[in-house]
């Protein structure tokens, strides 16, 4: 039972209506201010997986070129693509929620779809889930989702909630098969492949406080090539060395 997925995607709906539905009693200065918050929240979560990378140069190697793939494939305005479309449905239900304009609305949409279903947090823990049953690690993260979806749907509108829908298919799949990717894996492998996500978390903290846009989107391909990179690293090129 996907108990973990499951409580991470209602955080995520529970959270976008909530902030939907109060966001207009709140001030713009709040929502600034806790937005802030939530960035640096954001960026000390990664940095705090990024200390447990094993192999830089396979880290930084998958990064890179994992960016470099995701810039030639236009992850980023694929995602941008799909975040419009989301848009549409709501604003028929509700009208338009927001008042920001066309490319700060997809900024800022793009920034927590990263954040909710591209984090390594939220992956290793649907794997962690799959295969042992543990729900601890997705449970804790439901935590700050929720918060985090509260007050981005507080200028976003409930457009928030539909994010649910990709993050429990990702995290579903990745549950299901869990079984089969686990076994292949080793704590190396694992720690390396949290700290990309660490990287990705880090980068999306900086653009929750409107430091640096970096092209998150574009960085996800880099947790693909995470553990083959480190896997390759240690049983191929170290014993070169």
């Amino acid at each position: 039972m996907p108990t973990g997925v499951i409580i991470n995607a209602l955080s995520v709906v529970l959270g976008g209506i909530f902030g939907g539905f109060f966001g207009e009693k709140l001030s713009d200065n709040f929502k600034k201010e806790i937005t802030l918050i939530f960035g640096v929240c954001s960026m000390g979560m990664g940095i705090s997986t990024i200390v447990l990378m094993k192999n830089m140069p396979a880290v930084v190697f998958a990064i890179i070129l994992g960016t470099a793939i995701g810039l030639l494939l236009h992850v980023g305005e694929m995602v941008k693509t799909g975040a419009t479309y989301m848009q549409k449905p709501i604003n028929q239900l509700f009208g338009k929620q927001t008042e920001l304009d066309a490319k700060e609305f997809q900024a800022q949409l793009v920034t927590i779809i990263v954040l909710f279903c591209a984090s390594g947090t939220g992956i290793y823990g649907s794997l962690d889930s799959g295969m042992t049953g543990d729900h601890t690690i997705l449970i804790a993260k439901s935590i700050l989702d929720f918060f985090t979806a509260a007050i981005f749907a507080c200028n976003l509108g409930y457009v928030v909630s539909i994010i649910a829908l990709p993050q429990f298919v990702i995290f579903f799949l990745l549950f299901i098969f869990a079984k089969a990717i686990f076994p292949l894996t080793s704590p190396v492998m694992i720690a390396d492949f949290k700290a990309v996500g660490g990287f990705l978390m880090l980068a999306t903290g900086f653009r929750m406080v409107n430091i640096k846009q970096f092209p998150t989107a574009d960085m996800i391909p880099a947790m693909v090539l995470a553990m083959p990179f480190s896997y390759l690293w240690t049983t191929v090129i170290l014993p070169m060395l």
